[in-house]
């Protein structure tokens, strides 16, 4: 799997030639200035929650990309409701086949309100499994207990988990979540966007280091296999 920062918590993966896109917030993000999102590729889009800063990019890359947004109901409502028709509604403990393998929504502990305002439903993370491998996009959420299911009932070989603190987990905590969902492998997000959520990333990657974890911090704009 090739794996794209585009800041914040926006990723691109591409899983058996489809590219897969997670949250885009990139246009008004000034750490991301550097990334033309008129060239971002993708076949679907998976939304964790309504906030802004998860949802600005979604309907423009949609219109430009015919991609498939995937979301809660509440969500996808709103998707609808600004003329995008290829949707795929969903909720929590459910899954569905795509064709590039299937998606689990799981709970995250977080809030989600729309950009007019209205319900964004509940917040949920997804467990992508696939041919070439599995993995746990955890959106924004505290530390939970449920966290353990996923450990329990799925091999993930690595996981996006929120590390800013604040309004998510804390690197802490993030540690703690890596032996809940048996896997040491962390991609970060939800980080230095804003001043609430900064963090020193060396202490970070040190901090997981000792525990036994990995965290990697991609730059924006970076591409990795895993």
């Amino acid at each position: 799997m090739n794996i794209t920062y585009y800041g914040h918590s926006c990723f691109g993966v591409e899983v058996n030639g489809k590219h897969i896109l997670f949250d885009p917030y990139i246009t008004p993000n000034e750490l991301a200035k550097n990334i033309n999102v008129g060239k971002i590729k993708a076949d679907y889009i998976l939304i964790s929650h309504g906030h802004y800063d998860h949802i600005a990019d979604a309907i423009s890359i949609a219109k430009r990309t015919g991609a498939k947004v995937v979301s809660n109901f509440e969500i996808v409502t709103w998707v609808n409701n600004q003329g995008e028709e290829n949707t795929h509604p969903m909720n929590i403990g459910g899954t569905w086949k795509f064709d590039f393998g299937s998606v689990k929504c799981v709970l995250a502990v977080h809030s989600s309100t729309l950009p007019d305002g209205s319900t964004g439903g509940n917040p949920m993370g997804f467990v992508i499994e696939s041919s070439e491998g599995s993995f746990y996009y955890a959106g924004d959420t505290a530390l939970t207990y449920d966290m353990k299911l996923i450990g329990d009932y799925n091999k993930v070989d690595f996981s996006f988990l929120p590390i800013g603190d604040n309004f998510t987990m804390v690197v802490e905590s993030a540690i703690n979540a890596t032996g809940f969902i048996k896997c040491n492998k962390v991609i970060g997000m939800h980080y230095d966007t804003f001043g609430y959520i900064k963090i020193n990333k060396e202490d970070a990657v040190k901090k997981f280091k000792d525990a036994g974890c990995e965290l990697i911090l991609l730059e924006i704009g970076e591409t990795k296999s895993i």
